[in-house]
């Protein structure tokens, strides 16, 4: 029964919420760990037999095995979704994760670059002649001017550039879109990349990244993208897309953004998960109190 329902399961979140492939893989990459446990360990398989002693002792043996508190999170994360889905689909009429506690966290403030380094980034830094440069450094410039995610990146169409209104269309997170504003910067950057696809034949796609052969971007290229083009501008240790939205959405408090605003530029589904950056500007607030106040 187990397998039957996580079946159904992982075809909902690919299907009906449209989650990322490397979400719907984390997801049940977590369920059959569990579904396993259950198995070796008390030789059940039935759904509506399962209580919070089972969760409980499963995450016990996770914790046990040197595993993250934040891992350990997303496990009760990813059971506390297929619960959900179990009782509104009338398969169990109780949800034993909602009886135990998340894992306290260490804060984690995001990593962003400096304004100086973004400005290297995008206006020094030499990229690769040809098309695979245009790309790259396209993708640097989308994912600083809009914060977008990566798997978002990725997603864009041709058709998600609403050129007249200078704003793009993003579907985020359980396939809800947000429209972000497009500078003219950007879309002459954006007609560009555009002009040179069409050059090349690469337009049989519908996405608007493509790959010298036509075929869209796969997640490790934009990443190492990243990663390759921030080692040459920034002393940071953590390199990646996300860095990129976080600094989109630091430097936007940092000149003044209402928290509200970026919010909804980010595509949260709460503003708890946009406050993180109202850290980040208290303590730029310190230093500059530190550096420029007689008593500092």
């Amino acid at each position: 029964m187990f397998e039957e329902k996580l079946q159904d399961f992982v075809h909902f979140l690919k299907f009906e919420k449209r989650f990322s492939a490397h979400t719907v893989e984390a997801y049940e990459h977590d369920l059959e760990q569990f579904r396993d446990y259950l198995a070796e360990n008390f030789n059940l398989s039935e759904l509506p037999a399962i209580s919070h002693f089972h969760v409980r002792s499963w995450l016990a043996s996770v914790k046990d095995n040197k595993v993250k508190a934040r891992t350990i999170n997303r496990k009760m994360s990813s059971l506390n979704s297929f619960y959900k889905f179990l009782q509104k689909n009338g398969v169990v009429e109780k949800n034993p994760v909602k009886m135990l506690h998340a894992q306290r966290l260490p804060e984690r403030l995001p990593v962003y670059l400096k304004e100086t380094e973004t400005e290297d980034l995008l206006n020094t830094i030499e990229f690769e002649p040809g098309f695979k440069g245009l790309t790259d450094k396209l993708i640097c410039e989308l994912f600083y001017v809009t914060g977008m995610r990566r798997d978002e990146l990725r997603q864009i169409r041709e058709s998600d550039i609403e050129w007249g209104l200078k704003q793009i269309r993003i579907t985020g997170k359980g396939n809800k879109e947000r429209l972000v504003p497009a500078s003219e910067a950007l879309l002459d950057s954006l007609r560009e990349y555009i002009a040179d696809k069409r050059k090349l034949a690469l337009s049989s796609e519908p996405w608007l990244f493509t790959l010298d052969n036509g075929k869209q971007l796969y997640p490790m290229y934009i990443y190492r993208t990243v990663t390759q083009y921030l080692s040459m501008t920034t002393t940071l240790k953590k390199k990646s897309p996300h860095v990129m939205r976080h600094t989109f959405a630091t430097h936007l408090l940092n000149n003044g953004a209402n928290i509200q605003a970026i919010k909804e530029l980010l595509g949260h589904s709460s503003l708890a998960a946009t406050q993180v950056y109202t850290h980040t500007n208290i303590d730029r607030l310190k230093e500059i109190h530190k550096q420029n106040h007689p008593r500092g």
